[in-house]
This record gives structure tokens, C-alpha cells and sequence, in this order.
């Protein structure tokens, strides 16, 4: 494969303003987080990412797009009371809702479902500068230690509080589904910015101020309970303190951030200071507490963030002192905000700033674990390519750029002359939004542009007697059924004749492109779309504490186009996979198989609506009466495998035809699915390849997969699968080893070695072999807390060792280890999957004792006698864009020429070619 490292794609990381959590942490429940948990993180240019942290595996579900001038400076999330079920049955799971602020009088809620605001609210107050939720509501224990209902007009949702720059805190109301203002609390006729607002509890706010105070306010009736001075700024320095942020322990206890760089504890009663802690060189700008109130984080615009654990008292002594653990520079900018959550195995705290890449931190487990950086890029590449004319596209905001990269030299002693790379097409769209997808086709000549409320086609050209190649983008006639209703995602077929368009509620619609067939004639879009309809799937069951997220889950998130643009297939968050074919229409579909709904009672006309012929074609849901089977994750990325060009590479005997329905899955839990898109199951290669079998180095990386390229010829299959950071390739040709053939290549390898070591060396294997998941029965499951792996204890010098000696009896002759860590908790879901992936292992190795017959026996003799390579890796690449095809080996250049049947080019955004604002520096630095 030939390589092009491309770092000219003007895409810049934006700053993380804000970070919330959906649920609020808790000791007391168990596992890895609530099926519904999400992180909204906020970034500088409006954009709200959602990212799922379930069990560790941090997946960027959507982006929610902003606009122009627009920012993200606040999120909460609230819970609704839960609602009546229907015809009276138990209650449901009340609905989870977001809410932004940035830098206006508007408080926002985002509507996850559309992907696109829901709904505002303002009023004639100053701009918002900080945002906070009312805690949640909790009933309270009778005298028979059983919860009580709430009291007759009582609101058991969550308010919102507000705080302005002209002093004032506005309190709006959730109820009703609605956004309300409800009541505003002004202090006195001084107007200072209100910095920071958190709850105290159910009724009482606590804020902080520019004027070096923190105002503690009762909600029910705006009465001011107290002001807190915190007394003049450091000599040479501003008169009053600026308090960043303000926060509040289980026990009421408040805790503040000022601009002198310090952090301070108040009682909860009287409000006196117990201590202040100087643990910032500059400004502390956030502070984030532990469940539990043990433990506290800080970070400032010195790039530190700093670790305080509660120290008890002597003994007699009740009081207790807070002390610093440590302080460590996870950011290379300041650290702006945080967002913690924690059960009773996970338990983290997430923190952002302007280095735009957010730092998960073990909290509990702080000093045991290593952190972990999540990317700062798109985890869906906002990179395409058109191989045929080796273009490039990527768009960022509102602004699309269109490169054309020229062929490298074909040997190691050609010398590149000139640049190889020239930017030949620029599109600036109109309006303020930002735009949600952008795509290319194959052949280069078709742009499509959309954002969440329009789309927009384009014709691409060259210009005539232009040397560079100049390209003339011009706009087509879009018909009014495409373009008003906007999509989240466009893709155009391969052969440039259909355009799918996944609406922001995501429903499905085609759109025909009737390329031009000279350069006098126009591209034009049909007006009549073909509406598709997903087979119908079962709900999942939220607990009430849970809350839902209503249809979020059936978010589409990636769709693909077969090769010969037969087949149309779309994955969504849930996991679930849904196919369509297109067939002539003259051809009658079998009972059954056309029907959008099971429990519709629509006519045959509607069927002939949502499925009109076109030119003599009609598109058919494939397998609606029985769907594919919802995988256990989300649908990372969705790939067809190509046909190979020589027919005898199928060794199942089908024709090159029927290969093109091969349909490859990857979920964000990293397990391969092929699945046949024509019959809606899983092929030979999927049943004889389960998770199991995948190299462990490919299931502990930890960043997601964001997309795949093909690479055929010959002699193998290859797949190459990329991240944010790394590169992997899987030779598909051949099964993935079993545990027992790498113990018998490992043999191998040794027999020319002397028999100790050779000894020595097996007896390692079998033991390194015994401890990796690989081995059913056998597993020895890598447990964190949600960030990092666990620290290696020679590494830690934080904390002491977690066992201990205790003897027994008075010469203390016996003894035993003990843990000093109280046991972990085990996973219900874990126990259930590691039952199921030895079931699968079992199978799977009856399946290829079946084949290893036939034609299965012959490919295993050419394995024997030439070993190929099933897998590589690297993580040389770091800060991935996007993986695109120039070429592939199908162009008149042959591959010897060349070195490969496939080109490529790695568009990379290193951090460090990132333009960041000034930050914080000492004298000594």
C-alpha cells in the first residue's frame, strides 16, 4: 500500500468550554453506569458532542452542529418526573434533556432525537455566564423505612439557574415539557457578573461573584441567606477575586475556586471558612467533587490539576483536614472545566480545555490507574475521496475544500519535484449553520453539502485550459422535497446514480441523479424520493432512575452503498442493521418480504408510494419479517467486502455477484460481523471467526475504530481498519489463529533453539497465554475504572501497596497475604459475555473442523507452504483525520508500477500544527 502523509486540511480542534454527565454519580449503584449515561462535551465553535462511556470504551455517538459566532459555555442535563404508563399501567421512565448556554440571554435545549435545537428561551436580563440543574428528587424514608410519595403540589422535575453578567440568577422552570422563566434573584443594587451557581440542595443556591464574594440564596421566596466575603485579591494584583467556580460536598460543605489561585472549604451551617489551600499558580477555574466528598479536584490556567484528600483528625479530634496529594499537568493549556461521575466499579473525572482533547482521570482509583486522552478529532472522518480523479474533499464549519494530490514517485530513487498536492475547489456555504455532512462521488463530478436544514448539490469540473487544474463548482437545481428538510448524513452511490439522505429524525429517503452525459448538459435531481422504512424493533426498557432517551438510540449513524450500488445498507447507536436492495420492477417480490411495518395497515398503494419505480427500478427492504439481530453495541462502521477480480478466489463456490452482499460490521466494542445483506445473516467467514479469536493487541486498543479501506488482489483480502491514532490491518483471506495454533507457531519458531530455553520460552507462552482473555476458561479480565490501565506498582509512587501480610498465632509462624482493597464488585453483563464468548469458541471450532475439506483444505496447504501475514499494525500515525483512497488497482498504471494496488492518503491534524491561544507562563519557564 503507498502512502501519502497529508497535513494541509485546514481543520482546527475547538476548545472544550463545557463538560456534563447525564446521570449524577453514585456510590450506591453498581456496575460500569446506567444504559442511558452520556458525556455532553462543549466546544468553542457550537458544537455539542455526546459520547457514551459504557464500560470504558468512550465511542463520539453524534455531534449536535452549531453555527456561526455561536459557543458552548454551559451544560446540564435534568431528569423529568416519570409519567403515567398507558391504559394505567406503572409509571415510565422519565425523559433525559440537555441544555447550553453561550455567551447570550438564550438558554438552549437540544433536542437528540432531531440532532438540532429544540426549543429557546430568553428574556431582558444580562448574558449567561454559568448554568446549573436543581439536584434531582429524592423521596423521603417514613417511619417504616419505605420512600414516600411527594407531597401534594410539590415539583419533583429539576429548575434551572442561570447566572447573568448584570448580577442577577434566573430561575426557569422544566415542567410540562416546556422551558419557562419561573423567578429571578438579584442580591442588591450592585450588578457584579455572576461567575459560578451550583445547589446547595433542592432550595438553596450558592453563586460566586466578581467581587470577591459567594451569595447564598433560598429559591422558594429570592430571599438572600448570606454573603460571604473572601477579602482582598495578592498584593499587586486586582483589589477583588474573581470566585471561578463553586461546588458543594454531600455534606453541604462548600468549596470555591478564585482568581488568586486558591481553593477554599466553608462550613455548610454558618458558612465560616475551615481552610484554604494554595494549589494554583494562577487562576483556579473549576472544581470537581468525589460521591463520596472525600476527594477533590482542581484546575487553573497554570495547566495543573491538583488532587485533595480529606485527612481525619487525631484521635478524640472530630475535625478533619483537607491536604494535597499530588498535581500533574495533564493539559498543555488551562484546565477549564470538569465533569465526574461514579458507581461502584467506575468511577471518573473528565476534564477540558483549550487543547480541545478531553483527559479522563481515575478519581477513585487515582495514582493506580493511568489517564487517558479521548480525541479531539470527529470519530465519522469529515475527509472523502474521489479515487478516479484523486481528489480530496473535507469540510469544517461551513467551508468545503477540494484538493487534487498527485502521483508520488513509483521508486526510491525518483526525487518529487514541486508541491503534490493543489487546492483546485473551494465552496463557502451561505447562512449560519454549520454543516452536518458532506460527500463526493466516485468519479469526482458531484458535491453534496448539507446541514441540518438544507441540502445542497453541486456540479464539479474542470475548467477549460486551466494548467492547474482548476475546478468550476457549480451549483444545481435542487428540488424543493430534497433541500428544505435537511439531513445528518449523505451518501452517494458509487455509480453517481442515487443520493441517500438520513433526515435529522432519521428516516431514510433516495434521491436519482441523472448525471450529465456531455459537458453542454446539466446534472439534474428527480423531484420524487424513494422513502425507506426500517424493520420495526423492540424497545428497550429503561428503569425510572434511568430515564430515556427516547429514539435517540435509533440514531443512523453510518450508511454504505454496495460496490455495484445494488445494495444500500445503514447501522444506528442501538446496534441494529437494516438493508435494501434495488430490483427491476418488472420482478415480483416474494409474500412478506415488502412491507415497511409488521403492524401496518397501509394498502398496497402506500406500498407503491414508498416504494415508487424509477426508470424501471424499485428499491426493496430486504429480510423485513425477520431482521438482522440487533447487535450487543453500536455500529462503529459499516463496509461492503469487493468483489475479487478473479473468480477463483471464492472458495464457497458462489459467483462473483452474490459476493457483493458481503456485508462487514465492526461495533464499538471492536467485534468483526460479516453478515450477508441478501438472506440477513451471518456468513461462513463471521461463524468461523468470533470476537474470541481476535488478536489481543487489537482488543486492548482503546480508541474506536472510524473508518476501513479494501485492498485486494491475488493473494489475500486485506482490511484496513484505522483510529485516531493507530492502523491496523486483518488479511480476511485467512481465519484469525486459534489459541491452540499460536501455541503450535510459537513452538515452531523455537525448535532450533537450545531445549532449556526452549523450555523456558513455552512455559512463558503458556503463562502469558493462561492470562489473556483469549483463553476460555482461563480469563483474567483487566478491571478499571473507566480511564486508564492499571499502573504497574514499581511505576506508582502515589499510594501503597494494596496487599498485606497478617500472621497468625504467637510466634507468628503462619501467615497469609490479604487484600486491603475490599473485592470488586463482578458485572452481571461481564459474566454473561464471557459464557457467550466460550460458546461462540466452541462452535467456531467445530465449524472449521466442517471446513477443513474441499477447497478449505486446499487454502490450508497454500498457508503451510507460503505463511502469509493475517495481521500488522502502527501507531506511527498520530492525530488521524481520515484515511481516503487515490487509486485503487483497477487503474491503467499497473500495480508493479506503482508498488501496490493500493494508494492512499493519511490526512493528519497533529495538535501541535494547531494555532492555540496564549497560555499561562511563570518567569522560570
Amino acid at each position: 500500500m503507498d502512502i501519502h502523509r497529508c497535513r494541509f486540511v485546514p481543520y482546527n480542534p475547538q476548545a472544550i468550554n463545557a463538560l456534563a454527565f447525564s446521570h449524577p454519580p453514585s456510590v450506591e449503584l453498581g456496575g460500569k453506569g446506567v444504559p442511558t449515561l452520556r458525556l455532553a462535551v462543549g466546544r468553542a465553535n457550537g458544537d455539542v458532542e455526546i459520547w457514551n462511556p459504557a464500560r470504558g470504551a468512550w465511542f463520539q455517538e453524534t455531534i449536535l452542529r452549531g453555527g456561526k459566532d455561536r459557543s458552548i459555555e454551559g451544560l446540564t442535563w435534568t431528569l423529568d418526573p416519570p409519567e403515567p404508563g398507558p391504559d394505567g399501567q406503572a409509571k415510565q421512565a422519565g425523559r433525559l434533556r440537555l441544555f447550553s448556554i453561550g455567551y447570550s440571554t438564550t438558554v438552549t435545549e437540544w433536542d437528540l432525537e432531531q440532532g438540532r435545537p429544540k426549543r429557546h428561551s430568553s428574556g431582558n436580563y444580562g448574558e449567561m455566564w454559568c448554568l446549573a440543574a436543581q439536584p434531582r428528587w429524592q423521596p423521603v424514608k417514613g417511619r417504616d423505612n419505605k420512600p414516600m410519595p411527594a407531597a401534594e403540589g410539590e415539583f419533583t422535575g429539576q429548575h434551572l439557574a442561570a447566572g447573568c453578567a448584570d448580577g442577577s440568577i434566573v430561575l426557569l422552570s422544566t415542567a410540562d415539557d416546556d422551558l419557562k422563566f419561573l423567578r429571578t434573584l438579584r442580591p442588591s443594587t450592585k450588578k457584579p457578573r455572576v461567575l459560578s451557581v451550583t445547589f446547595q440542595n433542592r432550595n438553596t443556591i450558592v453563586a460566586g461573584y466578581a467581587d470577591s464574594s459567594i451569595r447564598v440564596f433560598d429559591i422558594r421566596n429570592g430571599q438572600l441567606l448570606r454573603t460571604i466575603s473572601l477579602g482582598k485579591g495578592p498584593t499587586g494584583g486586582s483589589k477583588e477575586l474573581l470566585v471561578w467556580s463553586v461546588k458543594c460536598l454531600p455534606d453541604g460543605t462548600i468549596i470555591s475556586g478564585d482568581s488568586a489561585g486558591e481553593v477554599r472549604f466553608w462550613d455548610a451551617k454558618n458558612y465560616s471558612l475551615i481552610q484554604r489551600l494554595q494549589g494554583h499558580l494562577a487562576d483556579t477555574l473549576d472544581v470537581a467533587v468525589s460521591a463520596d466528598g472525600e476527594t477533590v479536584v482542581s484546575g487553573g490556567a497554570d495547566q495543573r490539576t491538583v488532587v485533595y484528600r480529606k485527612k481525619p483528625g487525631e484521635k478524640g479530634d472530630k475535625s478533619s483536614r483537607w491536604t494535597e496529594v499530588t498535581h500533574r499537568r495533564y493539559h498543555t493549556h488551562d484546565v477549564k472545566t470538569f465533569a465526574v461521575y461514579e458507581t461502584k466499579n467506575l468511577s471518573v473525572v473528565v476534564s477540558g480545555g483549550p487543547d480541545a482533547s478531553p483527559v479522563v482521570l481515575p478519581l477513585r482509583e487515582f495514582g493506580k490507574e493511568h489517564h487517558r486522552n479521548l480525541p479531539s478529532l470527529p470519530q465519522v472522518p469529515p475527509v472523502v475521496s474521489a479515487p478516479s480523479s484523486r481528489l480530496v474533499m473535507s469540510f469544517w464549519d461551513r467551508e468545503v475544500n477540494i484538493w487534487r494530490v498527485s502521483r508520488g514517485p513509483t521508486s526510491v530513487h525518483d526525487v518529487p519535484e514541486g508541491q503534490r498536492h493543489r487546492l483546485v475547489g473551494k465552496v463557502m456555504i451561505q447562512g449560519e449553520e454549520n454543516i452536518t455532512s458532506a460527500a463526493l462521488s466516485t468519479d469526482g463530478k458531484i458535491l453534496v453539502i448539507a446541514t441540518i436544514s438544507s441540502i445542497k448539490l453541486f456540479s464539479v469540473r474542470r475548467r477549460k485550459g486551466d494548467e492547474r487544474g482548476t475546478l468550476r463548482v457549480q451549483k444545481i437545481d435542487t428540488p424543493t422535497s430534497i433541500s428544505e428538510d435537511g439531513a445528518r448524513l449523505v451518501t452517494v452511490s458509487p455509480d453517481s446514480r442515487w443520493l441517500s439522505i438520513v433526515r435529522p429524525n432519521s428516516d431514510i429517503s433516495l434521491a436519482r441523479i441523472q448525471p450529465a452525459s456531455s459537458t453542454q448538459e446539466k446534472t439534474t435531481v428527480l423531484p420524487k424520493l424513494v422513502n425507506l422504512s426500517r424493520a420495526p424493533r423492540h424497545t428497550r426498557f429503561e428503569n425510572i432512575s434511568h430515564g430515556t432517551l427516547g429514539n435517540y438510540e435509533r440514531t443512523i449513524r453510518c450508511v454504505v452503498f454496495s460496490h455495484n450500488s445494488k445494495i444500500l445498507a445503514t447501522g444506528d447507536i442501538s446496534g441494529c442493521i437494516d438493508t435494501w436492495t434495488l430490483e427491476a420492477a418488472t420482478e415480483q417480490t416474494k409474500p412478506g418480504k415488502n412491507t415497511s411495518e409488521s403492524d401496518s395497515d397501509d394498502s398496497d398503494s402506500d406500498d407503491e408510494d414508498d416504494s415508487p419505480i424509477i426508470e424501471g427500478e424499485r428499491w426493496r427492504a430486504i429480510a423485513t419479517d425477520s431482521p438482522i439481530p440487533r447487535l450487543k453495541s453500536t455500529v462503529a462502521l459499516l463496509s461492503f467486502r469487493p468483489t475479487p477480480t478473479n473468480t477463483s478466489l471464492l472458495t464457497n463456490g458462489t459467483a462473483p455477484e452474490d459476493s457483493e452482499s458481503r456485508l462487514m460490521a465492526l461495533t464499538t466494542e471492536h467485534q468483526f460481523v460479516e453478515i450477508d445483506a441478501r438472506e440477513g445473516k451471518l456468513s461462513e467467514w463471521s461463524r468461523r471467526n468470533p470476537k474470541a479469536f481476535l488478536p489481543s493487541d487489537f482488543k486492548g486498543v482503546k480508541d474506536r475504530a472510524m473508518g476501513c479501506l479494501w485492498d485486494l488482489s491475488d493473494s489475500r483480502e486485506r482490511l484496513w481498519l484505522y483510529g485516531t491514532s493507530w492502523l491496523w490491518m486483518f488479511d480476511l483471506k485467512h481465519d484469525f489463529p486459534s489459541n491452540e495454533e499460536l501455541t503450535e507457531a510459537a513452538t515452531a519458531e523455537q525448535n532450533g533453539s537450545d531445549n532449556k530455553k526452549q523450555k523456558q520460552k513455552q512455559s512463558q507462552k503458556r503463562k502469558r497465554e493462561a492470562a489473556d482473555e483469549n483463553v476460555p476458561g482461563k480469563k483474567s479480565k483487566k478491571h478499571n475504572s473507566g480511564a486508564g490501565s492499571k499502573i504497574p506498582l514499581e511505576q506508582s509512587g502515589v499510594l501503597f501497596d494494596s496487599n498485606a501480610r497478617t500472621f497468625v498465632g504467637p510466634d507468628a509462624s503462619q501467615g497469609e497475604i490479604i487484600s486491603l482493597e475490599g473485592e470488586k464488585e463482578r458485572d452481571p453483563e461481564e459474566d454473561e459475555e464471557e459464557e457467550q464468548e466460550d460458546n461462540d469458541v466452541r462452535l467456531a471450532k467445530l465449524r472449521r473442523e466442517n471446513a477443513n475439506t474441499g477447497a478449505a483444505g486446499a487454502s490450508k496447504e497454500l498457508v503451510k507452504s507460503e505463511p502469509a501475514r493475517r495481521w500488522w499494525y502502527t501507531y506511527k500515525y498520530r492525530g488521524i483525520l481520515g484515511i481516503v483512497p487515490l487509486s485503487t488497482g483497477d487503474d491503467d498504471e499497473p500495480a508493479e508500477n506503482t508498488g501496490s494496488g493500493l494508494e492512499v492518503a493519511v490526512v493528519e491534524r497533529p495538535m501541535w500544527d494547531v494555532d492555540l491561544p496564549d497560555r499561562y507562563v511563570r518567569e522560570y519557564e
